[in-house]
């Protein structure tokens, strides 16, 4: 066997190799430097090797009469053993196989690369739901038409509220403006509804409904915040997903983890699973354990989380029906502009990787039927974008101006003009969603000045985080980037931990507010994290959930258990006597701790359920779903908020039957405001 044999051998496994790697477990960038030389590396050697020859030599009549000798047995080769290997062989069939095995994987390849730019995904229809108030929701509508010389398309909203025993009547809502240089998207406001109420809308144009959406779209409004019964609901939080990724072939319009979530949120009927046990795991390092269950208590309560097993399903009582899910909070990497390639600062680019995600049927499955609110990351620009606070910086203006059309106009509006940070509530909940790219200076500036927010935003931050303090028991503050500096390798200059001093002055606030909790994205893993103040610091928790449908990387751990930097925390000592009076212990902990770790899984979401109807026992549950099945369950223990809040409220006292006689009459809710 030749030289060139073996070498072709070795380019063959290299590129099943590199291939494999970038369709299935890493989408690198550094394939467009890797994969094209070793193609062209493998195809020479390939075209060079030798073949076996056929012999024929010439023989005499003197050789006719003698004997032949016995030949020794040929050497056996496997061949589908050579193919799947793709060891070195004479057989050039076997070689031609091992081509077509190799040129399969490279149509692979740029099928997944070039998906985007061969299937621009132009005349998606589609309409959701963004942001609700208790008296007003947002709609998005696409609807391109395909007319030669027509530019413009005006479609309007017909809404109803949900009949409820008897045919309610449409009414005519606000008309959006669809025109081809915005790509033929729009966003509306919709007024004048009731809190706490289901309705549903359809498209129409000047005479007709309109064939999509086939049926009506359904949404149900936000509670008054001013009720003082508390709120029950549940939320999902992920980020970071791409089409088709781990890669197959011809599925380029699936997201697989939108198709997971939307099993979870609205289950098939399924027979009964048989009732099993799982143990509880011992500790953060222990990712893998299915269904475990933790109670993070007050800091008054407990020292340290306590970990249950959870219970046999034969002996436990039927638990309570869970409340459904309200909304889904999307926190960045929506798209991947740059990732397996970039196609370069151009503005339609952007807008066909937001057209292609909301041609999937995974996600029409999700956003037809759940409301969406949107924050932004550095892929939905470029990685690891830095704004520096000047939108002049390419390739800010164009992603800009797709994430603005598609997601972000949906949203809740800021206080300020073109922002793209915002806060809203659902009842006595409130959250605040912040802009972690277009302000953040540079990492190699002066560590004191570095500023991740900006002065803006920072200063409406501390504002919200004022009038929330004493009117709403838990406070969700939402960080695109993990707000904990115990990741590893790039984070360290991509997240919160390269901004550590603007990081421990706004710590120091947090400290001082309970409940809060920091949900954020973006590692492709999931981690839960306590932050320890000193004295009687009120904790603070972050929930990093991602990706939804995304790479994560095996045999790599990128996050530290818990920080080196320590603080005196001092807690109430409950294992005392009851009778006595309660003392207060003093023990250093650790400024930042894991309480939980799981790298694995591409598909990964948290469902969140808040219940403060009893508000001297408020309670988030966490549940993590990976992969599609629930793995892990956080219970966080708030502390009691005395609600600073009217005692009456919109809603509260006119009957359900009754909302529609008002609405005849004109009397609509927004007067009452």
């Amino acid at each position: 066997m030749s030289l060139i044999a073996y070498a072709a051998s070795l380019a063959s496994t290299a590129w099943r190799v590199c291939v494999l790697i970038f369709l299935r477990i890493l989408p690198t960038t550094l394939c467009k430097k890797i994969l094209p030389p070793l193609w062209i590396l493998y195809m020479t050697l390939w075209f060079f090797s030798p073949v076996a020859e056929k012999s024929s030599p010439l023989k005499s009549e003197s050789d006719e009469k003698k004997p032949l000798p016995a030949l020794p047995p040929p050497k056996s080769e496997f061949p589908l053993t050579a193919i799947i290997l793709s060891l070195p062989t004479k057989s050039r069939t076997l070689q031609n196989l091992n081509f077509i095995v190799n040129a399969l994987l490279l149509l692979a390849a740029t099928e997944f690369v070039f998906y985007p730019f061969y299937d621009d995904a132009a005349d998606v229809t589609f309409t959701r739901v963004g942001a609700v108030y208790p008296d007003a929701a947002k709609i998005v509508v696409r609807y391109p038409i395909n007319t030669p010389n027509v530019t413009d398309n005006l479609v309007q909203v017909s809404w109803r509220q949900v009949p409820n025993g008897f045919e309610g009547q449409w009414q005519d809502g606000p008309v959006l403006s669809l025109a081809s240089e915005r790509d033929w998207v729009d966003t509306a406001k919709l007024d004048g509804l009731w809190p706490s109420t289901t309705y549903e809308y359809r498209l129409k144009n000047t005479t007709d409904v309109l064939p999509y959406p086939e049926h009506p779209i359904r949404f149900k409004t936000f509670p008054d915040p001013r009720l003082p019964t508390g709120s029950h609901f549940r939320f999902l939080v992920s980020s970071c997903t791409t089409p088709n990724f781990p890669y197959s072939p011809l599925q380029g319009r699936r997201i697989k983890g939108f198709d997971l979530l939307a099993d979870y949120v609205w289950p098939a009927a399924s027979p009964v699973a048989q009732p099993s046990s799982t143990a509880a795991a011992s500790g953060p390092e222990a990712a893998a354990t299915p269904n475990v269950t933790e109670e993070a208590s007050s800091p008054e309560a407990a020292a340290e989380p306590v970990i249950l097993p959870s219970a046999s399903a034969s002996s436990v009582a039927p638990a309570a029906p869970r409340p459904p899910v309200e909304f889904m909070m999307f926190l960045g990497d929506f798209i991947y502009a740059d990732v397996p390639f970039y196609f370069g600062d151009n503005q339609n680019m952007y807008r066909q990787f937001y057209r292609r995600n909301y041609q999937s049927p995974s996600f029409r499955k999700v956003y037809e039927r759940l409301p969406m609110f949107h924050t932004y990351d550095d892929h939905d620009i470029k990685n690891n974008y830095v704004g520096l606070g000047n939108d002049s910086n390419p390739p800010f203006q164009n992603a800009s101006n797709a994430y603005r059309l598609y997601n972000h106009d949906a949203n809740y509006d800021g206080n300020l003009n073109d922002t793209h940070y915002y806060e809203f509530r659902y009842g006595d909940v409130a959250f605040f969603v912040m802009d972690t790219r277009r302000y953040r200076s540079g990492p190699h500036d002066d560590v004191s000045s570095r500023t991740m927010l900006g002065d803006k935003q920072l200063s409406a931050l501390h504002s919200w985080l004022g009038r929330v303090n004493g009117t709403a028991t838990f406070k969700f503050i939402v960080s695109s980037v993990p707000f904990t500096s115990l990741w590893q390798m790039d984070a360290q200059i991509d997240s919160w931990a390269a901004y550590a001093h603007e990081k421990a002055a706004l710590l120091d606030v947090l400290h001082t507010v309970p409940n809060v909790v920091v949900l954020s994205g973006d590692r492709h893993e999931f981690a839960a994290i306590e932050f320890m103040g000193p004295g009687r610091a009120h904790r603070v928790l972050e929930v990093s959930t991602s990706p939804l449908s995304m790479f994560w990387i095996p045999l790599v751990r990128t996050l530290k258990l818990e920080s080196n930097e320590t603080v005196l925390h001092s807690r109430v000592n409950t294992s005392a006597d009851p009778l006595q009076e309660k003392a207060m212990i003093l023990e250093e902990v650790p400024r930042e701790k894991v309480l939980k770790y799981v790298p694995e899984g591409n598909y990964k979401f948290s469902a969140i359920e808040v219940d403060t109807r009893d508000l001297k026992h408020p309670v988030v549950h966490l549940e993590l779903v990976v992969d599609g099945k629930p793995t892990y369950n956080l219970a966080i223990q708030g502390e009691p908020v005395s609600l600073q809040t009217p005692t009456t409220a919109l809603g509260i006292t006119v009957p359900q039957t009754f909302k529609g006689v008002l609405d005849k009459l004109g009397l609509l809710p927004t007067r009452w405001f």
